[in-house]
């Protein structure tokens, strides 16, 4: 059975391993010239120029960040630069045998079901690689080309923005502090890459503000008793709270923790609604920066002025040079017809975040639409396990109606606290940031 693999990131190398695990002929196209994803930091890599900044750094531990059969190497620190995460993932192509079955600088143009797809199921994949482009025909195809490559930018939600004189970008465009050398900056959003990219602009800006409309939860790396936060918060006694306990009494419980490092209210950080918040972000450096000035929390952007911004429930404009809108993805499958993949509001329609449930053969998947509270990989491999075994006969999916009913209801529980139907990347290296 050969299954076409969009990708060589995460998702798309264990997708490749388990592919073969279970005696499938993989073909894993990559658009880039190496593997890697969103680790793969393309400006540090190709000039070999040092970083110093600590957001290089994954907010994962490597214990709980591992795939299951390839530990990374015990001299390997707990926290990872992410040279060293690309390093391991390197060793882990190496170890698998991977690498021969990637097809280097090849761009996946279309994905179209094969005229007898009702019998068959198979598919036509279109590639262009050196400005040629070839057909091939697939048994299957799973689909790992995450969902970070397409910004989303509402600039119609930030009136005056059009007369602004000074420069902004989406942090998908950042790529090095040196852009705010005695700037005054503005970022727009409380996720991880905007914490992260306001942290590493203060050290050399004049100025640094965040602006958040919802606040957020924040996270050090160093949790109870010294050890890292996700092997006390990734546990089944945890689990079971966030799942089984009502909402408001599981959030009184997490939210009790998460305030034991600091008061989040007192620095201006405090979620509108204490239990429907989203994911927590991960920075050990805010705290300290805004008690000594370097950063300063300000609610949601009201206006854009020539060289100047208002915010809500603030009278006085704040005078700014650089504005880097931290506003996440659209999630987009350029090469696939709406009517594989159904996306609405920025959620694909997908049975358990994998299978198109409307396929009269379940032979295409999607691998790494998730954001986990933890590490993609374990998730991706579990993933990438299932799926083969799918193609392969071994596990069968429900009735149609079955999971239809189940992407339905997801749809209208859509609570932010849901670390599996979002779309954050753990640190995009080298094509931006959330």
């Amino acid at each position: 059975m050969r299954v076409a693999v969009v990708g060589a990131g995460v998702s798309g190398l264990a997708a490749t391993k388990c592919c073969l695990d279970e005696g499938l002929e993989p073909t894993c196209f990559e658009q880039s010239q190496d593997i890697g994803g969103l680790w793969r930091y393309t400006e540090l890599i190709e000039t070999g120029r040092p970083s110093l900044y600590p957001s290089v750094i994954s907010n994962t531990s490597k214990e709980m960040s591992a795939f299951s059969d390839f530990p990374f190497p015990e001299h390997f620190p707990v926290f990872l630069p992410n040279a060293l995460l690309l390093d391991y993932l390197r060793r882990y192509t190496e170890h698998f045998s991977l690498r021969e079955h990637i097809r280097f600088g090849s761009t996946v143009v279309s994905i179209h079901k094969h005229p007898d797809f009702a019998t068959t199921g198979q598919w036509d994949v279109v590639t262009e690689a050196g400005g040629k482009q070839t057909s091939h025909v697939f048994d299957a195809v799973m689909v790992c080309s995450g969902n970070f490559s397409e910004p989303s930018l509402p600039l119609q939600c930030f009136p005056g923005i059009e007369r602004f004189r000074g420069q902004y970008f989406h942090s998908r465009q950042y790529k090095h502090p040196d852009v705010f050398q005695g700037k005054r900056v503005l970022v727009v959003g409380m996720g991880n890459s905007g914490v992260d990219i306001a942290v590493e602009a203060s050290r050399v800006a004049a100025k640094v503000m965040i602006s958040t409309t919802r606040g957020a939860w924040l996270l050090s790396r160093v949790f109870e008793h010294g050890y890292p936060w996700d092997m006390i918060l990734n546990t089944r006694l945890m689990s079971l709270i966030k799942t089984n306990l009502p909402g408001p009494l599981s959030w009184w419980l997490i939210n009790y923790k998460v305030n034991q490092w600091f008061n989040h209210e007192n620095y201006g950080l405090q979620p509108e609604n204490s239990w429907r918040v989203r994911e927590p972000v991960l920075n050990d450096e805010l705290p300290s920066y805004i008690l000594t000035g370097r950063i300063t929390i300000k609610p949601g952007v009201k206006e854009f002025k020539d060289n100047s911004v208002l915010f809500h429930n603030c009278p006085e404009e704040e005078p700014i040079d650089i504005v880097v809108f931290c506003t996440g993805y659209t999630i987009s499958f350029p090469f696939l017809k709406e009517s594989v993949v159904r996306v609405e509001n920025k959620h694909a329609s997908l049975y358990k975040y994998v299978f198109p449930p409307q396929l009269q053969k379940p032979t295409l998947a999607v691998l790494g639409l998730i954001k986990p509270l933890g590490a993609i990989m374990p998730i991706a491999e579990m993933q990438a396990r299932w799926v083969s075994r799918v193609f392969k006969g071994l596990c069968q999916l429900p009735p149609q109606a079955v999971m239809e009913k189940e992407v339905n209801e997801k749809k209208k529980n859509q609570i932010q606290w849901d670390f599996i139907s979002g779309q954050r990347a753990p640190r995009d290296w080298g094509k931006g940031f959330q």
